[in-house]
C-alpha cells in the first residue's frame, strides 16, 4: 500500500469536507478516491471520515490523526522537491566566494567556471563559513580571504588584488594633496565582524595602528553595508570594487600594496580543474 499517497487522499478530504472537491484538487475522479480512503482505513484500522450526505465530516480518530498526516505529506513534499533540485545540481560546480570581492570578479569567476564546462551555483559568505563548507564537502571550490585558516582543505597560491579606501565625500581626505591615515581619527572603520575571518581582521587592524590609526569598528558584513556607512558620514573602509561615481562616497588610493585584498584558492580533493580555472581569473585581475 502507498501509504503517502492514501494519506494525502485523507487529508485532501479532510480539508475539503466534501469527496467531489477533494478529487478535483487531486485532479482524480471521486470513485478511485473513496476507495483509497476506505483502504486507508482498512489498514489503520479506524474509521477516518463519516459519509454523509452533506458531505464528509471527520471523525474523533480522524481529528487526532489528521495534524500526523498532514506532517507526513509534506514532509513527504519536501522530500521531492529537495531531491527534485539535486538531481539538477548533479554535474554543477558548486563555487562560493568571499563577501569581499567585487562584484564583478565574483561574475568572472562564475564565466570562468561556466566556459570550462557545466553548470555552476553560486554562493557569498564569510570566509570561516566557506573554508567549512568546502571541508564539509557541501562547496567544490571557492576564493577565500587571506590570512585565514585553512586546514582540512587543498589551498592555492595567494593572490593580491586591487583595494582602495572609502572616505565619506565630504571629507577632509578629499581635500588634501597628500592623505594619510591618520587624518581619518574620527570615523568609524567599517569592516566584517572579526567572526568573519579573524586572521585577516587582525591584520587589517595592526596595519591601521602601525599607520597611527586606533578606532573604533563598525560592523558591516558586505560592501554594500561598508558602503552605506561611509555614505552615512560615520565610517571608513577598504573595497575591492573600483572607483566609481556613488553619492556620498569618496576613493582614496592610500598605500595601495599594504590594504591590497589577499585572496587564495581552496578546494576539494577532486576540484583541482576548477581551482585552476579561478586562479587563472584571479591572475588576469592581478595584471589589470
Amino acid at each position: 500500500m502507498d501509504l503517502i499517497r492514501h494519506l494525502r487522499f485523507f487529508v485532501s478530504v479532510a480539508e475539503e469536507g466534501h469527496f467531489g472537491r477533494a478529487a478535483a484538487a487531486l485532479d482524480m475522479t471521486q470513485p478511485p478516491l473513496s476507495q483509497g480512503l476506505r483502504r486507508l482505513e482498512q489498514h489503520l484500522d479506524v474509521e477516518l471520515i463519516h459519509r454523509t450526505s452533506q458531505g464528509a465530516l471527520l471523525t474523533t480518530a480522524g481529528r487526532q490523526l489528521l495534524p500526523r498526516a498532514r506532517l507526513l505529506v509534506d514532509d513527504a513534499d519536501r522530500l521531492l522537491a529537495e531531491s527534485q533540485r539535486i538531481a539538477q545540481l548533479s554535474g554543477t560546480v558548486r563555487f562560493a566566494g568571499t563577501s569581499a570581492l567585487s562584484d564583478r570578479l565574483v561574475a568572472a569567476c562564475v564565466a570562468g567556471l561556466r566556459a570550462a564546462g557545466g553548470r555552476v551555483a553560486t554562493t557569498l559568505g564569510s570566509t570561516v563559513d566557506l573554508v567549512a563548507d568546502v571541508r564539509a564537502g557541501v562547496c567544490d571550490v571557492a576564493v577565500v580571504e587571506h590570512p585565514a585558516l585553512v586546514d582540512g582543505v587543498e589551498a592555492g597560491p595567494v593572490v593580491k588584488l586591487p583595494r582602495w579606501l572609502v572616505v565619506p565625500a565630504d571629507h577632509r581626505t578629499t581635500r588634501t594633496e597628500r592623505p594619510t591615515f591618520p587624518m581619518l581619527a574620527g570615523l568609524h572603520f567599517a569592516h566584517p565582524p572579526r567572526a568573519a575571518n579573524p586572521p585577516a581582521f587582525d591584520a587589517m587592524v595592526d596595519l591601521l595602528r602601525e599607520r597611527g590609526l586606533d578606532v573604533p569598528s563598525l560592523a558591516a558584513p558586505d560592501d554594500r553595508a561598508v558602503l552605506a556607512a561611509v555614505a552615512a558620514g560615520t565610517g571608513f573602509g577598504v573595497t575591492a570594487t573600483s572607483p566609481t561615481p556613488m553619492p556620498g562616497v569618496a576613493w582614496l588610493t592610500l598605500a595601495p600594496q599594504s590594504v591590497a585584498l589577499r585572496v587564495r584558492v581552496i578546494r576539494r580533493s577532486d576540484a583541482g580543474a576548477q581551482a585552476e580555472v579561478l586562479d587563472r581569473v584571479l591572475y588576469r585581475e592581478r595584471l589589470r
